[in-house]
């Protein structure tokens, strides 16, 4: 059997498979062809991929041949691909679901990564998870690049400096990293999340914990936001108001999946923060915390920063690249057996959750459901 590396897109800079985990798969008996120059923005060469065992091809080579298809984003149309292969990779279908009909109309069989269950068997495949670590903390880094102030507290003989005050909105794996990275740099951090089952976890981090009464169970949602009521949400517009007009640095990473991000920081709530103050938005790709982000992009608005942008594990194509290819070596394991066939058991929760298209059918419910309203 075959496994294929594709070179991403121009604005990736992350790859499917260092040579490493390359190395992993060969020693097991399966060829990897990887496209010429598919890990050089990971600092990955053509030669270390062949000296883990991989073989060097062309791209259409590798679309061709290949019977699973390794590529965080696809470019090719549903038409170029092997109708036998399986495609592999981070697609959102709940919002490319032009994407998903093409598969669906050509026959392929697509696994998204993202549509993974949150449960603990699926931890150590869970690339949401592993690439949002590496976002909250670049999260941080970027902001206090960005900021005119220092993070922590200094007293010196030229008059004491007030350590920056961060919040935090969501405290989802990004959001704990952020907490753990700002409170390492000196910044006195507050968080909200509508969840108060993280609180613990919050403040066992020294940051404190912004309540809001009447939250919605979000236990059965599988470790994901849910939508909350209209009274809990003037609730928590007000809560979250009065710690945005004293915080320096926001970092928001709220999203809903299926929907467009919820907007926690209103332009009223805006006006309140002083010049030089930074937001980093983290859930930029589905519209943004704020009503003024947009993704990839720093705007300034009336002194205020706001930085888009959904893809900062790119900015560590190193680290997060290992940490993707380890999550993806594990979820193989769940579809090839140990002769190295295709297997794909659909009563195996992990392989019937995250396929998207399998012989004409869109298996998802989620996505199907997102299609057809």
């Amino acid at each position: 059997m075959t496994i294929g590396v594709l070179k991403e897109p121009s604005h990736e800079t992350r790859v499917s498979l260092l040579p490493e985990a390359v190395a992993t798969l060969t020693k097991k008996g399966i060829e990897v062809w990887i496209e010429d120059g598919a890990g050089e923005k990971s600092y990955a060469d053509n030669q270390s991929y062949i000296d883990a065992g991989g073989v060097i091809k062309s791209r259409n080579e590798v679309v061709a041949q290949s019977a699973i298809l390794l590529g965080i984003h696809l470019a090719e149309p549903a038409i170029q691909l092997n109708a036998s292969a399986i495609v592999l990779g981070v697609y959102q279908p709940l919002f490319n679901t032009e994407l998903v009909q093409s598969f669906q109309s050509f026959n392929v069989t697509c696994f998204s990564m993202d549509m993974l269950p949150r449960t603990t068997r699926a931890q150590a495949m869970d690339v949401l998870s592993s690439q949002a670590n590496i976002a909250g903390y670049k999260a941080v880094l970027t902001a206090a690049n960005l900021y005119s102030r220092y993070f922590p507290m200094f007293m010196t003989a030229a008059g004491s400096v007030k350590p920056a005050k961060l919040l935090i909105l969501g405290a989802g794996v990004a959001g704990l990293q952020a907490i753990a990275t700002a409170k390492r740099l000196g910044a006195v951090v507050e968080v909200f999340d509508t969840r108060p089952a993280v609180k613990e976890e919050v403040m066992s981090l020294g940051a404190k914990f912004v309540e809001v009464e009447g939250a919605a169970d979000a236990s059965a949602a599988g470790g994901y936001a849910v939508e909350q009521t209209e009274d809990y949400k003037r609730k928590q517009q007000e809560r979250i108001a009065e710690s945005i007009a004293k915080a320096d640095i926001i970092i928001t990473t709220a999203q809903i999946p299926g929907r467009k991000a919820p907007i926690l920081v209103t332009e009223e709530m805006l006006s309140t923060m002083r010049n030089g103050s930074v937001i980093i938005d983290l859930a930029a790709s589905t519209g943004g915390n704020t009503p003024f982000t947009k993704n990839n992009e720093t705007i300034n608005h009336n002194g205020v920063t706001i930085l888009g942008n959904s893809n900062l594990q790119g900015t560590m194509p190193s680290d997060a690249s290992k940490l993707y290819g380890k999550n993806i070596l594990n979820f193989l394991q769940l579809i090839i057996d140990k002769e190295n066939n295709i297997n794909l058991n659909w009563e195996d929760d992990l392989v019937a959750g995250s396929c998207i298209t399998h012989n004409g059918e869109i298996k998802n419910e989620r996505v199907k459901a997102a299609i057809t309203n």
